[in-house]
């Protein structure tokens, strides 16, 4: 029995570059400081400004999470004139980030 359900396992797993993918994934949600723009953006779209404002951090430390969140695909930009505002890059970003946060807060 044990055989079989190892190969019937196996065969169900996702391609090793897929995995790697998700892990990567996970791993930019694995910030303090990432959750707390995620969840801010997960309220309204935000440029640089406003976000370092909201955090009380530098705009050059908010500026480096933007972009590692950005290369991860969890947030996109639309620019206005000189100014780039940022959003969550679509609604999976968003259920992901309340389901995590729902399984925290559970008793």
């Amino acid at each position: 029995m044990g055989d079989s359900l190892v190969e019937q396992v196996r065969n169900a797993m996702p391609p090793e570059d897929d995995l790697f993918e998700v892990a990567e994934l996970f791993k930019a949600f694995g910030d303090a400081t990432r959750a707390k723009i995620i969840c801010a953006l997960s309220q309204s779209e935000l440029c640089v400004g406003d976000l370092a404002l909201l955090l009380e951090m530098n705009q050059s430390a908010v500026s480096h999470q933007l972009r590692l969140l950005k290369q991860a695909r969890l947030v996109k930009t639309r620019r206005d004139g000189k100014v780039r505002y940022y959003s969550l890059a679509d609604e999976h970003i968003q259920e992901m980030f309340k389901v995590a946060f729902d399984h925290v807060m559970e008793e």
